[in-house]
């Protein structure tokens, strides 16, 4: 199975929330890319961020974006040969 354009889409989205604060939140204006806007939407549907428009990570958006964080910096990471 590989990731869908609308999914990498929501990780990109994940990934802009600072994890360091439960207090930094983020807002997808409507004048963003079509797909951020989607994106954002999608996230509010399977209740992973509390607004349509981004806002703050729920619970479990939470946990979810420090699994695409760590995904990130894992795969980002050089391996020896």
């Amino acid at each position: 199975m590989a990731f869908s354009s609308e999914l990498i889409e929501e990780i990109n989205l994940l990934l802009q929330f600072d994890l360091s604060s439960g207090q930094s939140g983020i807002k997808v204006h409507s004048d963003a890319a079509p797909s951020s806007v989607a994106a954002a939407a999608r996230l509010f549907e399977k209740g992973l961020i509390d607004q349509i428009d981004g806002g703050y990570l729920t619970a479990i958006g939470r946990e979810t974006a420090q699994h695409a964080q760590g995904a990130l910096r894992i795969l980002n990471s050089s391996v020896p040969a």
